[in-house]
Formats: C-alpha cells, structure tokens, sequence
C-alpha cells in the first residue's frame, strides 16, 4: 500500500480471497516488525531450541546446548560489516504454510570442529564431504523448527534441500528484502570453546507467522467470552457482539446470535496428555507424509576391485573372492546408503536377513566421504 492507495497486486489478493493473503509476499518485506511481532516470533523461536540442541547432540555424539535466542531486524549492509571474512552459509528454505528464504551461518572454525564430530575424525578439512555432513545436521534442526511452526501456526510447513558452502561474506545469499530478520543463539559443545549460531529468516514470512498467532489468540478471546456469557445466561449486547464474533472465528459461520442464548455449550474436563515415553510432536512432524514413498532396499553380500583384464575373463565357474569375511554381517542399503547389518537367514525356500545391528548417525555421516 501506497500513499493511502492499494496496489494492483493488493486488490488482487484481496479478490481472490484468505489463500492469496496468506502468501508471505502480501506482507510488506520492508515494514519493520512490531514490539509484539517480534515478541510473539521470539516465542515461536524459543519453542525450537530444545529440539535443536537434542537433534545436534544426536548427530555429533557429544552435548550441544544452545542458548536463548535474541530476535532483531537488520539491514544486509549493516550486517555484512559484522561478519568474518570466510563463512559457512547452509540455505534451507521454507516452503508450503510459511513460505520463504532462510539462511544459517556459522564460521569456519566452530564449522570444521562441529563436521568433525559429525564425521566421528579429529582433523579434518571443510571438503565437500565435511559440507555435506553440516549440511544434513542443520538441514535436521532446520526440520525440527519447520514442525514445530506448522504446530503453532496450524499449517504443515516445509523445507527444501540444504544447500551449505564456505564462501566470503561478500557472496552471502540474503533473503529477499531491504531488511531481514537475524536470530542469534549461544552455542556450545562439549569440551569446545563456545560460539554463536545465526540464522536468518525472510522478513515478509516472519510477519505471517505472526499475523497467524495473532489470528488465533482472537478466537482464544473470543471463545472465552462465550463461555463467560454462559454462565450469566443474561449477556449484554457486547456479549452478544463477542458471541458473533466467537462463530466466525471459532464456531460455525453465520447463525443467529440469539440462538446462542438458549444453546447450551459443551463443557469437557481437560484431558491431558500420558507421561510416557515416546517421540515427541517435532520428531513425528512431517514424517507421515512420506509414508506411501517408495524406497529401494538392498541387501549387499561384499565388494572387491577388478582389473578391466580381469573383468573381460570372467565366465561360467569363475568364483570371485569378495571383502567380507564368511560369517560377517552383510550391508543392508536404502538407497544406496547404509542404514543396517544383518545375517542371511533361509525362510522356507527364500532368502532373508535378519537384522542385527541399526548403524548410528555418525557412521552414516562417515559414509558420505
């Protein structure tokens, strides 16, 4: 909007109903965000830490805490100043219910330790293979945060491919926008010297999320109000007011307000939640929506290297001595990575393979080299 006017685009959106104004780039990138967006994202933020330090910790194999987040608006030439020359950017976007840019950064020292306990070896080099274990571990919390904001906002919220690189701070891909948003966590592991984590978030997707919140604490208030009316059973005309209001938000649309008067809500005790084991909500997330993918499974009995010379004079009864040693549990590959060993049994007149082992995250890393 300008000078009082709507735009094209606006108008638009406007005509086309809630789908198109829910898409982040309704909201103005520039607009700075307000005490209470920043507080309410801030909120949202705090809510991932948990999960973010557990997922580290698992992938590393070692104790990472990450501090309380501090939230602020910045400008990319403002910030650009701040950095160290080298950096480490890993770009892992939002898609589908919160649509838009979001980058990592990490320098390179605190990178090289961290990829070198993702790659279970004390020295190592930022070579692609180090990149690629960064990658799949902020591309993990990256996940967790992306469930844990489709939680609160009540929409399934995405993430592509994390895309990490060491570059100069000069070739940093900043979200798109004049300003953006800069969350800043303490980071430690143990035994290491502390840093810091930043992520930076697209500014027109943080107001939505905000917007969202906001959205929903009316249908909290007004939800509440009806509640209170019933217990008067004699509303004034503000009752009445919040009563509308309360079905277009919270119950069903349209209605006569009146019939609220004679209706008798439902009232339920609180139900809470079992004190069990189990996978919390950020791990359970998304995953359902890949459970009808199919994926291949391979079971892999040894390797060994020929000579071309070799290969050619291969025939019938040529018997080839394989890496393994007999009795070694065999591979078992998804995809082509390992994930498993097991035993070859007999089932009836079929092989199979029991699986005997479940190989940890660490040495599913070591795998990319």
């Amino acid at each position: 909007m300008s000078e009082g006017y709507l735009s094209q685009d606006e108008i638009d959106a406007l005509l086309q109903g809630s789908d198109s104004m829910s898409d982040s780039s309704f909201f103005s990138a520039s607009e700075p965000l307000s005490e209470n967006e920043k507080n309410t994202f801030k909120s949202m933020i705090q809510a991932t830490v948990e999960s973010q330090s557990s997922n580290l910790s698992m992938i590393t194999g070692k104790s990472v805490i990450l501090g309380a987040p501090t939230v602020e608006v910045r400008s990319k030439q403002q910030f650009v100043g701040e950095l160290p020359n080298e950096i480490v950017e890993t770009k892992v976007d939002f898609t589908d219910g919160a649509k838009g840019e979001h980058i990592f950064l990490l320098n390179t020292d605190f990178s090289t330790r961290l990829a070198s306990f993702i790659m279970g070896q004390e020295k190592i080099e930022l070579n692609e293979a180090a990149l690629s274990g960064l990658a799949e571990a902020l591309s993990n919390i990256a996940g967790a945060t992306a469930t844990s904001f489709g939680n609160q906002i009540g929409a399934t919220v995405m993430i592509t491919p994390a895309d990490c690189k060491k570059i100069l701070k000069s070739k940093i891909r900043f979200p798109e926008g004049e300003n953006f948003v800069k969350v800043e966590y303490p980071i430690s592991i143990e035994g290491e010297k502390p840093s810091t984590l930043i992520e930076m978030f697209q500014l027109s997707m943080v107001k939505q999320m905000t917007s969202n919140q906001a959205g929903d604490g009316m249908a909290t208030v007004s939800a509440s109000k009806q509640g209170g009316a019933h217990e008067s059973q004699m509303p004034n005309l503000q009752d009445l007011s919040q009563m509308n209001m309360g079905g277009m938000f919270g119950g069903q649309q349209g209605g006569d307000p009146m019939n609220n008067l004679v209706s008798t809500p439902s009232v339920q005790s609180v139900q809470f939640p079992n004190l069990q084991g189990g996978a919390p909500a950020h791990e359970q997330g998304n995953i359902g929506l890949l459970m009808d993918v199919f994926m291949e499974m391979t079971v892999e009995l040894g390797r060994t290297k020929k000579l071309i010379k070799e290969i050619l004079g291969i025939g019938e009864g040529t018997i080839i001595e394989l890496d393994k040693l007999a009795g070694e549990p065999v591979d078992i590959l998804v995809n082509h990575k390992l994930i498993a060993k097991g035993e070859v049994v007999v089932i009836d007149e079929n092989f199979g393979v029991r699986v005997t082992e479940i190989v940890s995250p660490m040495d599913r890393m070591a795998d990319l080299k």
